[in-house]
């Protein structure tokens, strides 16, 4: 089973889901690779003391978020008939308080957080405490589940700040330190290395996010969500936020180049924009082929060998108006050519809403090109 690191109640108790809040007078964000509140750490991962300096350097600026939402217990349906009323009268319904807990961290002096989106989501109330012990009450300037990434804004001035690396250089193999409050042990600093980058959604479970993960073997646990994840010079490179149940040594973390360009988009616009294409895929295998065929008692041949084949066309989206039909084999996009889904689905999030993709598919034992014009993510799709 897969969990996001610290989601509440079954998921680990990070976070609760939280009602939205329209963000006032957006500020602009405020990250630059060096903080002048915070220096990066020399790169020497061959001194003992390397994650030490990194910690106290980072460390004020990692803060522990708490969310709570109230929630009305269903009345069972016994006691929810005429007959009973009458005896009984009409019971309220129950109400009870969700408190969860999760990580964040500065990223400019004016009090501008990041986190996860499932550490808020629909969330009453959220308050921030700081390393020194001071606690504030958090506004959340705007989140985004398809990445799970989201925006809180705190009172305050002349904060600790994290300096900001560039996840688009890591490597597997380096050095990385991951900061939080896992199962309300504040502060906890754990370490390792990065296993892979570029990990799908798909593959570890939450295909709905649009995300190319970081994976690491640094312990990450519910309550961790939202923290940072620093290289060996102290830098964020990556937001963590899932793990794999069960599973040692497999953590996973939003790499910051993705989080900083939907904190952007947050902050100015208080939601993001995803482009939208209205399909459902999987790359195109002999054993796919063959189970298909099976499956449908040889009613349906697909021809191509490989490729993206579209399983089911959503109504009314942009590619049920281009014409697109399940069956369909996506050959092409733009020109360029797609044998995995994450090549699709990384090529739609690139493209602009309104944008046009030129594709090239094949149906039974044709080709033919087709143009799609995107649109915007529905917002019902953007929070299952």
């Amino acid at each position: 089973m897969y969990l996001f690191a610290g989601l509440a109640m079954s998921l680990g108790g990070c976070s609760l889901p939280q009602s939205r809040q329209n963000p006032a007078s957006p500020q602009p964000l405020s990250i630059s690779p060096q903080s002048d509140r915070t220096a990066a750490i020399p790169a020497n991962p061959t001194d003992p003391n390397f994650v030490v300096a990194a910690v106290q350097k980072v460390g004020p600026a990692v803060v522990r978020i708490n969310a709570a939402r109230t929630v009305s217990s269903q009345i069972p349906d016994e006691f929810d008939d005429p007959v009973m009323r009458r005896f009984f009268g009409s019971a309220p319904p129950a109400r009870r308080v969700e408190r969860g807990t999760g990580s964040g961290f500065i990223i400019n002096a004016n009090g501008q957080i990041l986190t996860n989106s499932h550490v808020v989501n629909g969330a009453d109330t959220v308050s921030v405490t700081l390393k020194d012990g001071r606690d504030f009450r958090g506004e959340v300037v705007g989140e985004d589940p398809v990445t799970d990434v989201a925006v809180i804004k705190i009172d305050a001035s002349e904060l600790p700040v994290v300096p900001i690396g560039n996840s688009s250089v890591l490597q597997p193999g380096e050095w990385v330190i991951a900061i939080g409050n896992p199962l309300g042990l504040d502060n906890t600093v754990t370490a390792g290395i990065i296993s892979a980058t570029d990990r799908s959604s798909s593959a570890i479970g939450v295909a709905d996010k649009r995300v190319g993960f970081i994976q690491t073997d640094t312990a990450i646990n519910p309550g961790n969500s939202g923290g940072p994840l620093l290289n060996a010079r102290g830098e964020v490179i990556g937001m963590n936020t899932a793990i794999i149940s069960g599973a040692q040594g497999l953590g996973f973390a939003i790499p910051i180049n993705t989080v900083q360009g939907i904190a952007q988009q947050l902050i100015t616009k208080g939601k993001v924009d995803h482009s939208y294409l209205g399909v459902q895929m999987v790359t195109l295998t002999p054993e796919i082929r063959e189970q298909l065929e099976v499956e449908s008692r040889g009613r349906i041949r697909v021809a191509a060998n490989q490729g993206i084949l579209l399983t089911r066309i959503v109504p009314n989206s942009p590619a049920d108006d281009a014409g697109l039909q399940a069956g369909d084999v996506i050959q092409s996009i733009n020109n360029s050519p797609v044998t995995k889904t994450e090549q699709v689905q990384q090529l739609v999030e690139r493209a602009a809403v309104g944008s046009q993709l030129q594709l090239t598919i094949q149906r039974g034992q044709k080709s033919s090109q087709v143009a799609v014009t995107l649109e915007s993510l529905p917002a019902q799709q953007r929070d299952q």
